[in-house]
C-alpha cells in the first residue's frame, strides 16, 4: 500500500441508492459502484460514498467538502435542460434532476479548487455538461453497448486510442487499450477547457480531460468486472498522483510565504 495515501479521502458519488422500479438495472449499477469503492480502499483511500439524488445539492457539497479527490460514477441520463436538449429522444431514461444539479456543482467546485476528479460514463458527461458542453442524445450502433441483450451482457468490448501526450495515456501507460462500455449518449460540443483524450474506432470521443485542471473523464467502465485488471487501479492511482502534486505545490507556497 502506498504510504502517501494514508488518511486520504476519496468521495465516490453515485446517482441514487434506490431504483425499486428497476431492480435488475440497479443491481448491475451497484456491482460497478461497489467495485470503485473496494478498489479505492485496496489502494489505501478512505472512502465516503454519497448518492446525489438522496441529498440536496447543498448537502452533497457539504458531505464532500473534505475529499482529497472525487469519482463520479455511472447511471441515468442527465436531464436535457442542463445542456439545451429536449426530452422524448430515443432511449431516454429516468432523470434525477437534483442529482444532476449536485454533481454539476461538484465538478465546478473541483475546477475552482483544483481537486482531482475522475468521471466514469455518466460522470464524463456530467463533467462536459458542467463546463458548458453538450451531448448527442442517442447512438445505437452496437459498438458502445450490446443491443437487445440482458443487462448482464450489455457491456461491449472495443478498442480505444488515447491521445499521445494526454494525462490519461500517461496514467494507463500506452495509447492503445481495450475497454468495456455501455452507453447510448456521447460528448458532442466540448465544455470550456476540455480536450478529447481518447477516441473509439468510429471516431467518437471516449475520454476527455481538462487542459489545466486535474479533471479526467472516461466514457467506458474501468470498474466492470471483466475490464483489464489494472485499469481502475491505475486511474485511481492517477488521482493520488494529482493530489500529491497539488499538495507539494501548496506546501512550497506556504513555506515561501512563511520565510
Amino acid at each position: 500500500m502506498n504510504e502517501e495515501l494514508t488518511n486520504r479521502m476519496l468521495a465516490v458519488v453515485e446517482v441514487t441508492t434506490a431504483r425499486p422500479d428497476r431492480p435488475v438495472y440497479h443491481a448491475k449499477v451497484q456491482v460497478l459502484n461497489s467495485r470503485v469503492v473496494s478498489e479505492a480502499k485496496a489502494g489505501g483511500w478512505s472512502v465516503t460514498r454519497v448518492a446525489a439524488a438522496d441529498v440536496t445539492p447543498a448537502e452533497l457539497l457539504r458531505r464532500t467538502v473534505d475529499a482529497d479527490a472525487v469519482v463520479i460514477v455511472g447511471g441515468e441520463d442527465i436531464s436535457p435542460n442542463y445542456y439545451g436538449g429536449t426530452t422524448g429522444y430515443e432511449g431516454e431514461t429516468v432523470h434525477f434532476a437534483s442529482a444532476d444539479e449536485g454533481q454539476i456543482a461538484l465538478v465546478q467546485r473541483a475546477l475552482a479548487l483544483g481537486t482531482p476528479l475522475l468521471g466514469i460514463c455518466r460522470g464524463l458527461q456530467i463533467i462536459n455538461v458542467a463546463l458548458g458542453g453538450t451531448l448527442v442524445q442517442h447512438i445505437d450502433d452496437g459498438i458502445h453497448k450490446n443491443i437487445d441483450v440482458p443487462i448482464d451482457q450489455i457491456l461491449s468490448t472495443h478498442d480505444v486510442t488515447l491521445a499521445a501526450g494526454s494525462t490519461i495515456a500517461a496514467v494507463l501507460g500506452g495509447v492503445d487499450i481495450s475497454v468495456q462500455s455501455a452507453h447510448h449518449q456521447i460528448v458532442d460540443g466540448l465544455g470550456a477547457g476540455l480536450v478529447a483524450a481518447a477516441h473509439a474506432p468510429d471516431g467518437l470521443i471516449e475520454a476527455l480531460e481538462h487542459g489545466s485542471a486535474p479533471i479526467v473523464g472516461v466514457q467506458w467502465h474501468p470498474e466492470a468486472p471483466d475490464s483489464p485488471a489494472d485499469q481502475l487501479a491505475l486511474l485511481l492511482a492517477g488521482l493520488a498522483a494529482q493530489h500529491d502534486a497539488r499538495t507539494r505545490v501548496e506546501a512550497r507556497i506556504t513555506s515561501a510565504l512563511a520565510a
